[in-house]
């Protein structure tokens, strides 16, 4: 049922026109200058080029985002509330008994990831906190920039959508499916207590899929996304994926390393993340967009030619 759900919300894409029209055609008489050459014998036919220069932008060209709120309000409002509603369920699963523990072997795990089973540094899970919460509030670097900050609101709601719809896929299976934590099979858990009370709890059925990199790449990759819309002649963009890249790799390996997933989970986690850092506000981005100051565009009619814009 959740699947359905997402999958055709994101599938709605937010429909945009091409160039406004009043750009791309004109009559003779409209036109600043024309240079034409006519041949009597020949019969033949008139070819203009034409120059305009116009301070006026096309209707919406500005707003590098537009919201289908039709659609974008009850995406956001179901994702985040299955969310809310589903975190403290995953979480106050039943724990695990000492026999059901006992009788964990690492040759039932599939031979992909068998081989991450019995892995546990405490050290590496402390540090995927660490970037975790750093990622989430990550978008406000955003509002350094004037035009980004210009549409807070806008981009401020995007990224709850993102996150949503990521901790709808998070939520939701952990939520439909048991899988053991790595660190369950981890034998010298009962020297650490604190480890020991890990495995018991019902939170170590929860390892697919790995949270942390799906949250981390949706917050990083989505900063990264929204600053090339903006600015997509910007060198500073490949940073930022660079960057993006590096954080959600990181946290990957890290809680591969604390023994909280197997790589299938990360694998799956990150992919999903990802893509919903770079899918929402591609399917936003507004392509009336006019952030060039010039464009050319040929034209046809009782005339042809090029028409050349340039946005003072």
């Amino acid at each position: 049922m959740i699947r359905p759900i997402f999958t055709t919300c994101i599938l709605t894409v937010t429909i945009a026109i091409g160039f406004a029209q009043t750009d791309t055609s004109l009559k003779k008489g409209d036109t600043l200058g024309v240079n034409s050459v006519q041949s009597d014998s020949l019969n033949a036919k008139t070819y203009d080029t034409v120059v305009t220069i116009t301070s006026t932008p096309p209707p919406g060209s500005n707003e590098v985002y537009k919201l289908n709120l039709a659609v974008d309000i009850p995406l956001t409002a179901v994702t985040a509330g299955w969310s809310l509603y589903a975190f403290p369920k995953i979480y106050d699963k039943p724990g695990i008994s000492q026999e059901e523990l006992a009788n964990l072997d690492k040759n039932n795990i599939n031979g992909f990831d068998r081989w991450a089973a019995d892995v546990y540094h405490e050290n590496a899970d402390k540090s995927s906190d660490i970037f975790f919460y750093a990622a989430i509030p990550m978008p406000l670097v955003l509002l350094i920039d004037r035009e980004i900050r210009k549409d807070a609101l806008k981009v401020g709601f995007l990224y709850l959508e993102a996150m949503s719809v990521t901790g709808l896929f998070y939520t939701g299976s952990a939520y439909l499916w048991d899988r053991f934590r790595p660190l369950a099979y981890y034998k010298g858990a009962p020297n650490d207590p604190e480890l020991h009370g890990d495995q018991l709890s019902g939170n170590a059925r929860n390892s697919f899929l790995g949270g942390h990199p799906a949250l981390v790449a949706t917050s990083s990759f989505f900063v990264a996304s929204v600053y090339a819309d903006y600015h997509p002649d910007s060198k500073f963009k490949y940073a930022l994926y660079g960057l993006a890249a590096v954080v959600t790799g990181g946290t990957a390996y890290l809680r591969h390393r604390g023994g909280k997933h197997f790589p299938s989970d990360l694998l799956v986690g990150t992919a999903i993340g990802t893509l919903n850092g770079l899918m929402v506000p591609r399917l936003h981005k507004n392509k009336n967009y006019a952030n060039s100051r010039v464009r050319v565009m040929p034209f046809t009619g009782d005339s042809h030619g090029l028409h050349l814009v340039y946005k003072l």
